[in-house]
Parts: structure tokens; sequence; C-alpha cells
């Protein structure tokens, strides 16, 4: 793909670039935003101690397809307690691993994970991922300590009044603007935004055919709103990670250009919401101390994450 303004996510890139805006070696966009006194605010939220565990579980069962580009985690046993038998005091021991992808399941795309123009976030060359080191700049590893903050769950279906959104659903600011309205909060600088399609519902089902098709999302329109109230990082419960198919014809992903390489946004994906979104719903209260950190992989492009929200 050109790096040509004709490209309308590129001539949006360009008006909401936060390059620099931290400095020439800032690694961790958005997340900036999550201050000390933003992370005790998001503290006194608890009330309750309701907790919420919004991932989905890292094995075979995952939401991938067989012929996919990707593939579901295997889990695999080292040890077994048969192996370490006969030890004198009796004890035995087990010891096991994991194959998988960083983005195998519920997710963080990093900053390194998409960009245009041979350029990622910050002005870091494409050159700077590669085999050797994975992403020398702008590794997922940098952004770990700064994803526990106020949470905030924006349910875009039940505000249009259905279960789940239909196919390619495309979510506008306007489409925000009225969640927020209807839930009684406002989205500020610093928050961790959960948006709610109803599209796990799919996976939970056991259509995961539906699942990976045809998914509702944000998409360009929702990008200044995401630029203007200074979100930290923001998550969904689909795993395009926006609407698919892309309405842009020839284009690939341009909301995760926008918001990942010009942004500066820590994006999330399959997060399950439901659970979450029906206690919400029940006690009306939509916000929460939320944390999730991911893995702390040095070089890496993103992370699996079991995300948690206490109420």
């Amino acid at each position: 793909m050109s790096d040509d303004v004709s490209w309308p996510q590129h001539e949006l890139g360009k008006k909401l670039s936060n390059w620099g805006r931290w400095g020439a070696d800032d690694q961790i966009g958005t997340l900036n935003f999550v201050t000390a006194e933003k992370r005790i605010a998001a503290a006194q939220l608890v009330r309750t101690g309701k907790i919420f565990d919004l991932s989905l579980p890292f094995d075979k069962n995952g939401p991938w397809l067989p012929d996919g580009w990707r593939f579901n985690p295997i889990h695999k046993m080292t040890l077994v307690p048969g192996d370490s038998a006969g030890a004198p005091d009796g004890c035995i021991s087990a010891d096991d691993m994991i194959i998988m992808g960083l983005q195998a399941g519920t997710q963080w795309d990093g900053l390194g994970h998409v960009g245009y123009g041979d350029r990622f976030y910050n002005d870091v060359p494409a050159r700077a991922v590669n085999n050797f080191t994975g992403a020398a700049k702008n590794g997922y590893e940098n952004v770990v300590k700064n994803l526990t903050t106020r949470g905030v769950l924006l349910d875009i279906a039940r505000a249009k009044g259905v279960d789940r959104l239909e196919e390619s659903y495309e979510i506008t600011e306007a489409d925000l603007l009225a969640a927020e309205e209807r839930q009684g909060v406002r989205v500020g600088s610093g928050d961790v935004v959960l948006l709610r399609t109803g599209w796990m519902q799919w996976f939970h089902e056991g259509n995961k055919e539906q699942f990976n098709t045809k998914t509702p999302g944000p998409f360009l329109d929702t990008c200044r709103w995401i630029h203007d109230r200074e979100i930290a990082a923001l998550a969904m419960d689909q795993g395009n990670g926006e609407v698919w198919p892309c309405p842009i014809e020839n284009s690939i992903i341009p909301f995760h250009q926008v918001v990942i390489r010009d942004i500066g946004l820590t994006l999330g994906e399959m997060f399950d919401l439901e659970e979450l979104s029906a206690d919400c719903e029940d006690d009306g209260v939509w916000e929460f101390l939320f944390t999730g950190p991911g893995l702390k992989v040095t070089g890496a492009v993103g992370s699996p994450v079991t995300p948690i929200a206490i109420k």
C-alpha cells in the first residue's frame, strides 16, 4: 500500500498523530495518559469486590478455524506425576508448556503490530521489527505497567436495543455518545474503553465461522473521539479489531493503521464482555478498576492477556 494522502486513513492519521507528543523516544503512546493519580482514582471504584475474567480460555478449543493463518494454543505436559515417582519422601510434581502465537486468543495489539509507509508509531522504521530482535522499538514489554486504570464498558449492542449487532455494522461516534448517555457514564483521559458488540455470543454458541467473519466494529469515524477523549487503550469482543470486511476498497485494516500507528493506541481483541455487561446492566455501574498487563515478552508486537474488571 502506498503512503499516499489519497488513502483516507493516512490523511486522517496525519491530523490525529501523537508522534513526538511524549518525546522522540516514547514507546507507549496513549498509555502515557495513565498517571499515578488516575490509578489511585481507579482503585476507589472497587465497592463490592465483584471480579470479572474477560478472557477466553487458552486451549485447543480457541477461536481460530483449522485452515486459518493463526492456530489455537497447544498445551503439553513436560513432566507428569509418574515421571517423578519414587522420591524418598513421596514427593510428586508436574510441569507443562504451551505453544501459541501471542495473538492466539484474548490479546493486545502492541505499537509494533501495524504501521504503513515503512513506519510504525512515533516514526520508528519498519526495519526495527526483525527476526533478530523482534520489535527493537515499540516492543510490548514497555506498556505492561500502564495497563491498570479505570475501565469503562460501552455496550453498543444494548444501546441499539439488540443482543448483538448485525453483520459488518460500523460503530460510529454517534453510537459511542449514545451509549454514554444511556449508561450515564463519560469516558475520560487515561481510561481503558471496552466496546461490546455482542459478537462473542457466536463463539459461545460454537459458531466459529460466524465469529470470524463480517464482524461489527469501529471505523474511521470513531478515531477523532478516541484521540480527543485521550483514551489509554481500546478493546472489543470480536477478533478483527474493526468493522469487517473493510469499507475502503483495497485497504487493509485502516482503523488499526490510524489508532496504532498514528495515535499510538494499544488495541485489544476477543475480550469476553458478556458476564460483565450483564452485571453492569443489572446494577447500572459501568465503570470499574481494570487490570490487564499481559506478558512481558521482550520485543513482542502483542500479547495474550487475562484482563480483569473489579467492581
